[in-house]
C-alpha cells in the first residue's frame, strides 16, 4: 500500500510539472487578478478622499484635516499600485499627467499651483475649470501642496474656504479620472479583453507574445522611472549631496507610501499573474529570485521611518535608500533582460531613454 501511494504521489507530481502555466492563463491572471482589482481599489480610495475634502469643507477643523491627510495617504499608496500601467485608459486623455505631473525639475506645477492659491483663481474651484488648465495643478501634486504646502494650516477654519474648495475640485478631477480607469478596464472589447484574448485584428495586441512583452515591459519601465525619477533625484549620489526637496510628496510625509505602493503593485503583477514561471524548466528559478528582490526592495524602504528630509541625513537609513536604488537596478535586470529573455520576448526600449 505504501509502494502504491508513493507511485501515486510521484505520478501527480511529474504531471503537475508537466503542466506548466500557459501564456493564456498569465494574461488572464494578470488582468482578473492584479490590474483590475488595483483599478477599483485606487477608484474606492478616491473617491474616499473626495469625501472627506467635503467633510473638511463644510466643517473646517483639525480633526477633518487629519482625517483628509489619511485619506490621501491612501489614495498615493493605491496610486502607487497602477501608476507604473502606462497603457490603456492610463494613456488616453492625458489622465498619467493629470493624476501626477512628475518629474517637475523646473518647479513649473508648483508656481501654478501656488498662482491659483494667490490670485484665488475662482475658475479652479470647478472641475470643468480645473480641467482646462494645466495638467500640473489638477492632481496629486498639487493636492499635495494645498493639503501640506505654505499655508495649509488655514484649511482647518473659515480663512482656507478658497484653497479647500480647489483642494476639493481636484479631489473630485482624482476621482473622475478613477473611474474613467475603471471603466477602461471593464469595457466590453477593450483592453482588458485584448490583452487576455490577442487576436491579430486588433490594433494593439495582435498575439500572446505581444501581451506578454507589454505586461514584462510595465515592469521593467516602471523600475526604471521608479528609481531614475523618483528616489535618484533626492538621495545623495557620489560628491552630489541629497536633496530631499526633488521627491514626490516630501511635503505630505508620503514619498515612502508612493515608493512601496509602487513595488507592491509591480510584485504583484510578476507574482500574482506567474508571469515568471511561465518559462523552461531550466530558468524556474528566477521566479524565486525576483520576487526576493522585490522583498529586499520592501525591507529597505520599510527601513525609511522619517520625513525624507531627516532620512537622508540619517545613516542607516540614507543607505537604505542607496540599497533600494541598487536592488531596483537589479531587479530591473532580471525583468527586463533575463525574464524577458527566458519567455522568449523583446521588451524594447525605455519610454525614459528618449528615443
Amino acid at each position: 500500500m505504501r509502494h502504491l501511494l508513493v507511485l501515486i504521489m510521484l505520478c501527480w507530481a511529474g504531471s503537475a510539472q508537466a503542466e506548466a502555466i500557459k501564456p493564456s492563463q498569465v494574461l488572464q491572471a494578470a488582468v482578473v487578478n492584479v490590474i483590475r482589482p488595483n483599478v477599483l481599489r485606487f477608484d474606492a480610495a478616491s473617491r474616499g478622499l473626495h469625501s472627506a475634502m467635503q467633510a473638511l469643507c463644510t466643517a473646517p477643523s483639525a480633526h477633518g484635516k487629519a482625517i483628509a491627510d489619511v485619506q490621501f495617504g491612501l489614495v498615493v499608496a493605491s496610486y502607487g499600485q497602477i501608476g507604473f500601467l502606462r497603457l490603456g485608459p492610463m494613456m488616453e486623455a492625458n489622465r498619467a499627467d493629470r493624476l501626477l505631473f512628475w518629474p517637475d525639475r523646473r518647479g513649473i506645477g508648483l508656481k501654478q499651483v501656488q498662482a491659483i492659491l494667490s490670485g484665488q483663481d475662482s475658475a479652479a474651484t470647478e472641475v470643468a475649470g480645473l480641467q482646462g488648465k494645466s495638467v500640473a495643478v489638477q492632481g496629486l501634486g498639487a493636492l499635495d501642496y494645498v493639503l501640506s504646502g505654505t499655508g495649509a494650516e488655514d484649511l482647518t477654519g473659515p480663512e482656507g474656504a478658497f484653497r479647500c474648495a480647489y483642494g476639493l475640485a481636484i479631489s473630485a478631477n482624482i476621482a473622475e479620472i478613477a473611474g474613467d480607469l475603471v471603466e477602461g478596464w471593464f469595457a466590453p472589447d477593450g483592453i482588458a479583453d485584448h490583452l487576455q484574448m490577442p487576436q491579430e485584428a486588433n490594433a494593439d495586441y495582435r498575439n500572446e507574445t505581444e501581451a506578454l512583452e507589454a505586461l514584462v515591459g510595465l515592469v521593467s519601465h516602471g523600475l526604471e522611472a521608479m528609481r531614475d525619477q523618483q528616489l535618484n533625484p533626492f538621495i545623495a549620489s557620489g560628491e552630489s549631496p541629497a536633496k530631499p526637496k526633488q521627491a514626490p510628496f516630501w511635503r505630505s510625509g508620503q514619498t515612502m507610501t508612493l515608493l512601496r505602493g509602487t513595488v507592491l503593485g509591480m510584485r504583484s503583477l510578476i507574482g500574482d499573474s506567474q508571469l515568471a514561471t511561465a518559462v523552461s524548466e531550466k530558468d524556474k528559478g528566477l521566479a524565486n529570485s525576483i520576487d526576493f528582490e522585490f522583498r529586499n526592495a520592501l525591507r529597505a524602504i520599510d527601513l525609511v521611518t522619517l520625513p525624507v528630509d531627516q532620512a537622508v541625513a540619517d545613516g542607516k537609513q540614507a543607505a537604505a535608500l542607496g540599497y533600494l536604488a541598487l536592488v531596483t537596478s537589479s531587479l530591473q535586470t532580471m525583468v527586463g533582460e533575463q525574464l524577458s529573455a527566458a519567455l522568449g520576448l523583446s521588451v524594447g526600449f525605455s519610454a525614459l531613454d528618449g528615443d
